[in-house]
């Protein structure tokens, strides 16, 4: 596996891998490095995708235990970032599944509205409209290394919620039956947590978080912005340009990441399968 970095902090492209057959033990270590790695010209099949990432971990279905519908793919276990509903035609404006395109569009890191929240993503593309609909990565570990030692203090004992639905009741996505929101119910992290693969503290924070527990609601909130603000300046920020058959996998522990707009009229197709943060 030859590995060349991309961003001066993190983010590699892995070349000379075949990830029908992959070398587990190296991509994590190169995982713990650099959080992102990108592997170029994956012709994967639904299920060669799916068997790959259960090398790493038992599998998530994340917010698809919350939205209860029939998706269009042949494995449960395949999270369909796209535009199209399950007919394969570019879905209703108005429809959740756009609302699941906008909301895919804020900073975040899959599953830390769960226990045990993710640990990698792996998103391969399929389908990528002419303009827009990159997909940005940020360093938490950089962005808490940055940090002022007198905010480090300050939030070293701080703890936040994550909901499943926060964000997508933000956007006014707000039509969901009791049954739904209380699926995933929310769970709370700490604000700094430690890497396990590389030791580092990060700033583990994004859309999911709703407040900081113990202090006031404006106040709490207005803190989060702020170190969503610093943790995702461009010199933390890596952006990727999907080409296809590009694979994208990422470490959810110590990464933000989100799409960039586009054309929701123009069909954009990616499969994401994730993995549990489970020994």
């Amino acid at each position: 596996m030859n590995l060349r970095p991309l961003h001066p902090l993190f983010v590699a492209e892995a070349r000379g891998v075949d990830l029908r057959d992959p070398p587990v033990r190296a991509i994590v270590e190169a995982m713990d490095r650099y959080a992102v790695l990108v592997f170029p010209a994956q012709e994967l099949s639904e299920a060669e995708q799916v068997a790959f990432a259960r090398r790493f971990g038992p599998l998530d279905l994340g917010l698809k235990k919350a939205l209860q519908r029939p998706g269009r793919h042949q494995y449960d276990e395949i999270i369909d970032i796209s535009n199209v509903d399950a007919d394969g035609n570019i879905a209703d404006p108005t429809s959740k599944k756009m609302y699941s395109q906008l909301a895919n569009q804020l900073w975040h890191s899959d599953s830390s509205f769960q226990n045990p929240p993710a640990r990698y993503s792996m998103l391969l593309s399929v389908v990528h409209p002419p303009q827009g609909g990159e997909t940005e990565f940020a360093d938490l570990r950089a962005a808490y290394d940055a940090l002022p030692e007198a905010t480090k203090r300050e939030i070293a004992a701080l703890r936040a919620p994550h909901y499943a639905l926060h964000s997508r009741m933000q956007l006014g996505d707000t039509d969901w039956t009791e049954a739904q929101k209380q699926a995933i119910p929310p769970v709370e992290w700490p604000l700094v947590r430690t890497h396990p693969g590389s030791g580092r503290k990060l700033l583990f924070i994004g859309v999911h978080a709703t407040h900081i527990v113990g202090m006031h609601l404006g106040a709490g909130r207005l803190l989060l912005a702020e170190l969503l603000e610093h943790a995702t300046q461009r010199e933390f920020v890596y952006r990727h340009s999907w080409r296809m058959g590009d694979l994208v996998m990422w470490d959810n522990r110590c990464v933000l990441h989100r799409g960039r707009r586009y054309d929701l009229s123009q069909r954009r197709e990616l499969r994401r399968v994730t993995t549990e943060d489970t020994a």
